[in-house]
């Protein structure tokens, strides 16, 4: 049995879905546009959630067709759940009124439980939710009942009196939101009577096995960066196929971390592959980036490098191995949704290095944790022998330092950024933070600052440190660091890098910011 999102282009849709899964239940996202009777009998739908989204409720009219289906079902038994622009879609077919709100309402926002209700089991009478949108639900029909209010005295969840139909204008499945996880498993367990049984390893063990049917003879290659989530998927086609049909590819970009390539050979060796392929094209990508400061531009020139090495990489392989019959990807979750991927007219938020490269040539793409969270890709690679030092990598973005240096990027400030990257890793291992830290890293600001140095006037770099807590970089919170750490870290920056003469600490949340600068 499975859980449908119903997908209207929110960019949490998928992380429904993740929360669904995380509490024990396989969920599916099905885009708003699809034949939802044939979705509910392919998959096995017992219980449908509709997703936040961009758009405004009377903007399409297909948009309330979907909702009258959905509701249709909720008559034949299928509990549903509004979340957000779902909650409003829901009202709106039902015949309560949205409006456009004088003050929208975005952030933490105090919601009050106003009547005892099934959903709410376990939550106290005033909590705080993640709210973000415009529009509202300004009133109801006489079926649907007001279970809670918000600060501002808007409708921030109800319930039919009668079918299993209900809406939050909140997101339960935001960590920001107090007690989310709790409404949703009470939707999922006692309204909608579901079982936890699904799990991420089952699902990779099935994925294996699907591979290993599907390319019976031929050889694959993965492309690999040094993070978990290229070296997972490398480690999924290596059990499908086998160390001798499996090549991985590692391309020196010079944007990586100190010693990357270094590390990558010795731990693809360590897995147990057999044919491991480096190549150094870090020249060609500084030569290809110079003059170039606009962040998409720096993506979209180190995608095309990228793509021009590679398949001179895969001529070149390929006239000693033959050719290879599929190319596996590590794409999971996040890239696609922040690439305006995920489903039903997400909004674009950023190009993601690893999306761009599915042009690339004609050959078979296979993205085995295309449908997982970083959390669970950990899972999945520690359940596949992956070593620890790899699983609990911060995640790495996919252009490398490039989008860790604001503005134009030249050898002087890969030099810098590369030394202060080295720096607070290392500070971070010594205080044992690092494994307790989603993401820490350097940004190297396109601005100068005047300082002191050798009782010398300087006038150098400022260097903007992120650090980051998160269970899967949909949100995240700044972490909060000791002072004495982050002093530390600022004095061996300031004194080992000479171009450096000043360190601030980055104390935004995600949202409003990303958790990358570019």
């Amino acid at each position: 049995m499975s859980v449908g999102i119903i997908d209207f282009g929110g960019q949490y849709t998928h992380l429904i879905a993740r929360r669904c899964r995380g509490l024990g239940y396989r969920s599916v996202v099905v885009p708003f546009f699809s034949n939802i009777d044939d979705e509910i009998e392919k998959e096995n739908i017992r219980a449908l959630i509709i997703s936040g989204g961009p758009r405004s409720v009377d903007e399409e009219e297909m948009f309330a067709r979907v909702a009258i289906k959905v509701v249709e079902k909720a008559k034949r038994g299928i509990p549903v759940l509004g979340i957000c622009f779902g909650h409003q879609l829901i009202a709106y077919v039902m015949g309560g009124r949205v409006e456009k709100r004088v003050k929208s309402e975005f952030g933490e926002t105090k919601v009050n439980v106003m009547t005892n209700d099934t959903l709410f089991d376990g939550v106290p009478s005033v909590f705080t939710a993640w709210m973000s949108h415009n529009d509202t639900v300004t009133s109801l029909p006489e079926d649907l009942v007001v279970l809670a209010i918000s600060e501002n005295n808007a409708i921030a969840a109800f319930r039919h009196r009668e079918l299993p139909i209900y809406g939050v204008q909140f997101h339960p499945e935001v960590a920001h939101t107090e007690h989310g996880l709790n409404i949703l498993s009470n939707f999922l367990s006692k309204v909608a009577g579901l079982t936890p049984t699904w799990n991420p390893t089952s699902a990779i063990d099935e994925i294996i096995n699907e591979i290993r049917a599907k390319y019976p003879t031929g050889n694959a290659l993965v492309a690999v960066s040094g993070g978990v989530d290229s070296i997972t998927t490398a480690v999924v086609m290596l059990k499908a196929l086998g160390p001798d049909r499996v090549h991985v590819l590692f391309i020196d970009t010079g944007l990586m971390r100190e010693g990357e390539a270094d590390f990558v050979r010795n731990a693809l060796a360590e897995i147990g592959f057999k044919n491991i392929h480096i190549v150094d094209a870090s020249q060609r990508f500084i030569r290809a980036l110079k003059g170039v400061s606009d962040p998409e531009e720096k993506r979209r020139v180190i995608a095309e490098k990228f793509k021009e090495v590679f398949e001179e990489a895969i001529e070149n392989l390929e006239k000693n191995y033959g050719k290879f019959i599929v190319f596996g990807q590590g794409t999971i979750y996040p890239d696609r949704i922040e690439s305006g991927k995920a489903g039903a007219g997400s909004t674009k938020i950023k190009s993601h290095h690893n999306v761009v490269m599915e042009s690339l040539r004609g050959v078979a793409m296979v993205e085995p944790l295309a449908e997982f969270y970083k959390d669970e890709v950990r899972v999945i690679a520690t359940h596949l022998g992956v070593p620890s030092r790899i699983v609990n990598r911060h995640p790495f973005p996919g252009p490398g330092l490039a989008v860790r240096i604001l503005g134009e990027i030249d050898e002087d400030k890969l030099r810098i950024i590369k030394k202060a990257t080295q720096i607070v890793e290392e500070i971070l291992v010594e205080e044992g933070l690092y494994d307790k830290l989603w993401q820490a890293f350097p940004v190297l600001l396109p601005v100068k600052s005047v300082g002191v140095k050798g009782d010398s006037r300087a006038y150098g770099y400022i260097i903007s440190l992120r650090a980051v807590e998160s269970v899967d970089a949909m949100t995240a919170s700044f972490a909060k660091l000791p002072w004495e750490l982050l002093s530390k870290i600022a004095s061996r920056i300031v004194s080992e890098i000479p171009e450096v003469v000043r360190v601030v600490y980055d104390v935004t949340n995600k949202p409003p910011a990303t958790i990358e600068y570019e």
